[in-house]
């Protein structure tokens, strides 16, 4: 098999593209940063350093919202960039791309993905696309042709994917708009109500890495680790301001996520058909996505839903490991397919 193959998730925060060529993966920020309405200014990573910063004649965007292609227009000008970025000037312009979707969406939308490649300057050789329950499946190493049930929650930036596969298929799927960046706004607001501090959304992020525990318990406390000082702006007094934040108030401010989160999976868990759910019972659930991170989440699933929940390093890219393997091994090509044609 020609190892001139890409695969790409086109994630709401992070793109990740796969070079079958270097066996190598690109992951950055999927943002784009527009001068004058149409003069390309930056992208990536040194786009999200503009991001909340940017004066008035720069504009800093997410192509992608919630799961989906919100912006097809610059989404197709920031791949063009990233593959080029990715490959260099005289990289192959003539491979395979799979593409990851997410399986709760609509046949339209699935196809505007398609057409980010299809429709760009790079003249790919053949494009499909994947489920992205699937290749989570595969990059988790889930054998694809067993009769045993799974299921995978994927928490995201803006959506959480829980799905339950069987036979290389999914049986059942749940796509709901919550995610990392839910969780952002949630501090945001609470440290405006609390602190009459106005914080932006990349503040709230550091916030969150740092503090965000699913499990807090006010007994383990250890100040030096549960405070951290930021900056913002004073709402009443309008001038720049410092607040110390304490791991207490961020709980307070998410615990309704992880609430949501809980009672997504057994709604879900309620449509599973019995002999997959007894298989669920015996290996657990995966937890995958980069929200899911968050730290003790998992045992937190574990103790609401009595059942095993099984991590994996660098849950964020379990999607484009995914795609490498299935790109690379012939075997897999089923999993792929072309999504039907739209009025694009």
């Amino acid at each position: 098999m020609s190892r001139s193959v890409y695969g790409i998730d086109f994630g709401t925060s992070n793109i990740k593209i796969y070079n079958g060529m270097t066996k190598t993966t690109l992951n950055e920020k999927n943002i784009i940063a527009i001068k004058n309405k149409n003069e390309l200014f930056e992208i990536g990573d040194e786009a999200y350093k503009m991001y909340e910063k940017a004066p008035d004649n720069i504009k800093v965007v997410f192509p992608i919202r919630y799961g989906v292609i919100a912006d097809l227009k610059s989404m197709k000008m920031l791949f063009e960039q990233f593959f080029k970025k990715m490959t260099g000037p005289r990289g192959s312009k003539m491979g395979r791309f799979c593409i990851a979707v997410p399986a709760d969406i609509t046949e339209v939308e699935k196809r505007a993905f398609y057409e980010v490649v299809a429709k760009s300057d790079i003249k790919a050789r053949e494009i499909k696309i994947v489920e992205k329950p699937i290749a989570d499946a595969v990059g988790l190493g889930i054998d694809m042709t067993s009769s045993r049930g799974n299921m995978i929650i994927n928490i995201g930036a803006d959506t959480t994917e829980i799905s339950v596969i069987s036979h290389g298929g999914i049986v059942v799927s749940r796509i709901v708009k919550m995610g990392g960046n839910r969780l952002d706004q949630m501090i945001c607001d609470i440290v405006k109500r609390k602190y009459n501090i106005l914080i932006g959304l990349k503040t709230a992020e550091q916030i969150k890495c740092k503090l965000s525990d699913a499990m807090y318990n006010e007994e383990d406390d250890d100040m030096d680790d549960d405070i951290l000082y930021v900056y913002g702006r004073n709402v009443i007094t309008g001038l720049p301001s410092e607040r110390g934040v304490s791991k207490d108030t961020i709980y307070e401010a998410i615990k309704q996520f992880f609430d949501d989160i809980i009672e997504a999976i057994k709604n879900l868990l309620e449509r599973t058909p019995p002999e997959l759910t007894a298989d669920i019972i015996d290996i657990g659930l995966y937890l995958t996505g980069a929200s899911s991170e968050i730290a003790n989440l998992d045992k937190l699933i574990e103790i609401e839903t009595e059942l095993k929940v099984n991590t994996i390093k660098n849950p964020g890219e379990s999607v484009i490991r995914g795609i490498s393997i299935i790109m690379s091994d012939s075997g897999y090509r089923k999993l792929m397919y072309e999504p039907r044609e739209s009025s694009f």
